[in-house]
């Protein structure tokens, strides 16, 4: 199919599930918080799969190709697979800075990282039993963790990026054999400190994927919109990730009015563009969705196109992040005629 449609990885929860407005007053968390969430704990799993399933059948009424389980049981992005590991003390955390630069608390590596158990699989599991559609799920990155951690045990960043690396691996592999048609790793720490990524971030990452048997994604992106609201029009990391063995990357293009020209360094690549600005909560239109992937296709072969929103829709208003997902799957059909296989 030309032009598949998905998410980059979340769906806003719902707000009986988690509490909306102290979500958006926080930083993403890097340790729990699960004052966030409303239900109390022993009905809280139950809770949250049932938000996944209305999750996944929002998905399937938009429209959209590739299903994710919306990332519903998470707090943020990356902290519910990063405090999992071994090596990583959340009961007594350290002190650093988020990638804008304020004072946050941070999980502590205190020893050796690895991966104890599988944290996802049942994820994948419970996505695969209630969708026939391709389904995706997401990982955060062995960079972007050890970015998101206060090293207290390793000699250098290297070293804590490798072992993040080495328990990813071994999460990517388990989430292909429980059902898994695409895994997504998010890095978007490697934007953030692109000196650092092309220094080990990159081989980290490769590491991560590293003999893995399935299609692989990598989002990067300049932040959430609710977080980061002016964004440049170019990225600091990017062209490097020709040098990955990822399938996919994933980019934001609509917000930051990206100058598609860097993704030509791409060649190899499936590009999941960013068509959804998550800053503006109007409406896009169909044709201005199309719009912003016809800049894309100047520089991209459209059978290497695949359409989605510019980063996770976590923190937007349910009802306008499913009338954008509309507008999306909308522009999918226009862009499908308009590009048709016998054109």
């Amino acid at each position: 199919m030309l032009f598949p449609t998905t998410l980059v990885g979340s769906y806003p929860q719902p707000e009986w599930l988690i509490d909306r407005e102290k979500l958006g007053k926080r930083f993403p968390p890097r340790l729990r918080a699960k004052e966030l969430w409303r239900i109390p704990e022993p009905w809280l799993a139950q809770a949250q799969d049932d938000a996944t399933i209305l999750a996944i059948r929002a998905q399937e009424e938009a429209g959209l190709d590739i299903i994710t389980d919306g990332e519903i049981r998470r707090e943020s992005y990356s902290n519910r697979f990063a405090t999992a590991l071994e090596g990583v003390d959340i009961d007594r955390p350290g002190e650093g800075l988020d990638r804008s630069g304020h004072p946050i608390l941070l999980p502590r590596i205190a020893g050796k990282v690895r991966r104890k158990h599988p944290v996802q699989v049942e994820d994948v599991e419970f996505l695969r039993r209630h969708t026939k559609k391709p389904v995706k799920i997401t990982v955060p990155g062995p960079f972007t963790m050890s970015e998101q951690a206060k090293n207290e045990y390793y000699v250098t960043g290297e070293e804590a990026a490798l072992d993040y690396a080495a328990a990813v691996n071994e999460e990517i592999r388990d989430l292909f054999a429980a059902g898994a048609d695409i895994v997504q790793v998010d890095e978007p720490w490697m934007q953030a400190r692109p000196e650092k990524a092309r220094q080990y971030g990159l081989k980290a990452l490769n590491r991560a994927l590293e003999g893995v048997r399935g299609t692989t994604a990598v989002h990067i992106c300049f932040g959430y919109a609710a977080v980061i609201h002016q964004k440049p029009s170019g990225y600091s990391f990017l062209p490097e990730f020709a040098g990955c063995s990822c399938d996919q990357v994933s980019i934001e293009a609509a917000q930051p009015n990206l100058d598609c020209a860097v993704l030509a360094t791409l060649a190899q690549k499936k590009i999941m563009v960013g068509c959804l600005d998550l800053n503006d909560l109007n409406i896009e239109t169909p044709q201005v969705v199309a719009g912003r992937i016809r800049r894309a296709l100047a520089f991209v072969a459209k059978e290497r196109v695949i359409l989605a929103p510019d980063c996770g829709m976590k923190y937007l208003p349910r009802d306008v992040a499913q009338e954008k997902l509309r507008a999306m799957v909308e522009a999918a059909r226009i862009l499908r005629r308009e590009y048709g296989e016998h054109q």
